[in-house]
């Protein structure tokens, strides 16, 4: 059903211009169409409308990173092992969680991550997965799941050497099936998992299929220890080597233990880079600096959580004092990921996605200081509805395409059994 949102508060997502308007969604594909009062259709019993008097009115967000596998893993007990590093918080609590996913666990897995995005104002998600267990058919798991929410996406398969060749061999055929049919990317782990023969296989099937890969890089320094002492180059000549920054469309997540040479590499490149300071911090593996990687930065939450607006007051935050950010270049940042997928042409994110915010500051709200009420003003409960593709997914901040309580209810029965079978 086509959304009228009346007496809004638009505010332009590229230019930060605000304007009272009247809003339609759902008539052209994509698009939004601004009318007058005279023009509202005396009859509205076709449309669903919202009264957004004292509302702002902003399309919606994109996450630029992301791990729907990780969505049952809150509140989840001690691993065997106290992890020393990064290395080992890989392989005794991420490593072991995925191993254990089944189909059954992926899906509901998405479908909560699904659930989190869409009331905290994201529309597209942009996804890693990895469930070395039950990789054929897990990607199209994810798509259908998020469909049912009202999201779109773009997803991809963590491709590594880590469980065997087999294995790689697996996720390089799960994910040329799902691109046949899907928007998709190439996904790898990172250079420290993946071997000769399986990066060259991706990297000839991301040319094949004219996309891009999705990849960490250099997210601790064990990445790139091992991929001087492997192969005598870093972990971003590496791919460069072969072609893996060619491609507008591919991700570089982290990029935080970079030298010169290899940050001259990506400014030099087409490809993106996508930030993560919560999962940073969490980690202890360094904080972004992007003050020489250009502006082709994005902003992620890297199974962390779903919300954008805290990940970005976390970029803000975190940055302070050692990357070059601001209010505006955070909320440019939050923004890249809409640009990204406008650039490459992909799917679903239009401009009838939209939130509308329920947000009543004490102070002027106008486009010379929104950035700044963005970090420090504004967060995800101020989103009252969601539109998606022109249709109302969001309502008063409850769920309208799901049956968010049953979903919930066998979400904690599968997150039961993943923990059990985890300390197995």
């Amino acid at each position: 059903m086509p959304v009228l949102l009346k007496n809004a508060t638009f505010v332009d997502w590229k230019t930060l211009e605000f304007r009272s308007v009247n809003i339609l969604t759902g008539q052209n594909e994509g698009r939004l169409q601004f009318i007058e009062e005279n023009e509202i259709p005396d009859d509205q019993s076709t449309l669903e409308v919202l009264d957004c008097t004292g509302k702002l009115v902003t399309k919606s967000f994109a996450n630029g990173h992301h791990h729907a596998y990780s969505a049952l893993s809150c509140g989840m007990g001690a691993p065997k092992k106290e992890p020393a590093n990064f290395a080992e918080t890989l392989t005794y609590i991420w490593w072991t969680l995925d191993k254990c996913l089944d189909s059954e666990m992926i899906e509901y897995s998405a479908l909560v991550t699904a659930i989190a995005c869409a009331r905290a104002g994201s529309t597209f998600v942009i996804d890693h997965h990895a469930s070395p267990s039950a990789i054929n058919g897990s990607l199209e798991t994810i798509a259908r799941a998020f469909d049912k929410v009202g999201l779109s996406h773009l997803l991809c398969y963590e491709i590594s050497d880590r469980d065997g060749s087999e294995k790689a061999f697996e996720g390089l055929m799960e994910t040329e099936s799902y691109i046949k049919h899907r928007q998709g990317l190439i996904g790898l782990h990172a250079s420290f998992t993946i071997g000769k023969e399986t990066l060259k296989r991706a990297a000839l099937l991301m040319i094949k299929h004219e996309t891009g890969a999705h990849i960490h890089v250099a997210e601790d320094l064990h990445d790139q220890d091992d991929c001087i002492r492997k192969y005598g180059k870093r972990v971003v000549e590496r791919l460069e080597s072969y072609g893996i920054l060619g491609s507008s469309k591919t991700i570089l997540a982290h990029c935080l233990h970079l030298d010169s040479e290899e940050v001259d590499l990506i400014r030099n490149s087409p490809c993106w880079i996508v930030q993560n300071a919560e999962s940073n911090m969490n980690n202890n593996v360094g904080r972004f600096n992007g003050k020489q990687l250009g502006t082709r930065i994005m902003t992620g939450t890297d199974g962390m959580n779903s919300d954008m607006f805290q990940s970005s007051r976390a970029a803000f935050l975190s940055g302070r004092g050692s990357d070059l950010i601001s209010c505006s270049s955070a909320y440019d940042r939050l923004r890249n990921a809409n640009n990204y997928l406008k650039e490459n042409k992909f799917a679903g994110d239009g401009e009838d996605n939209l939130i509308v915010l329920d947000y009543k500051p004490p102070t002027e709200i106008n486009s010379n200081n929104f950035a700044g009420h963005f970090i420090f003003g504004m967060n995800s409960t101020h989103v009252q509805h969601v539109i998606s593709k022109g249709k109302l997914i969001v309502r008063d901040r409850e769920i309208l395409t799901v049956d968010e309580a049953e979903i919930m209810k066998e979400a904690k029965r599968c997150a039961s059994l993943l923990w059990k079978k985890m300390q197995a």
